[in-house]
């Protein structure tokens, strides 16, 4: 099934100049890039986007992580395009990141892991929508 997922380049990976490094990914494994932007996120704006971590403890550094510089927010589609964005995003912390995944590649930690995706269809329907509107996607 043809999917639409929300991807991120985060800061740490944007810093490191990998936006055509990870885009590469996505593309050499079948996948389009069905728009795509450069923006900074706000501290209230990350806190927004990672409501669901509200109660973590990890919420607060989250947001201030995805807030201290530019970021690359994608739509990425394509067959089965949620699970395959996950896989090809390689584990949350890079000790576990299969060689191949753009976290084996370019993630600092298990916090500057240079990547988000959308977990599931729920998730992409709420996060696809908070950066683009369907104008934008193409």
């Amino acid at each position: 099934m043809v999917q639409r997922t929300l991807s991120i380049i985060k800061p740490d990976a944007v810093k490191k100049n990998a936006i055509g490094g990870v885009l590469k990914y996505f593309e050499d494994a079948g996948l389009r890039v069905a728009a795509l932007k450069k923006i900074h996120l706000s501290m209230e704006e990350a806190k927004r986007f990672y409501i669901v971590h509200k109660e973590r403890p990890f919420y607060n550094d989250l947001a201030s992580f995805m807030s201290e510089g530019p970021v690359v927010v994608l739509v990425i589609e394509g067959e089965d395009a949620i699970a395959r964005v996950r896989q090809i995003m390689g584990a949350t912390n890079p000790k576990d990141a299969a060689p191949g995944t753009i976290r084996a590649a370019y993630a600092e930690n298990i916090e500057r892991n240079a990547v988000h995706g959308s977990d599931s269809e729920k998730s992409a329907s709420y996060e696809i929508p908070f950066f683009f509107p369907e104008i934008e996607i193409h």
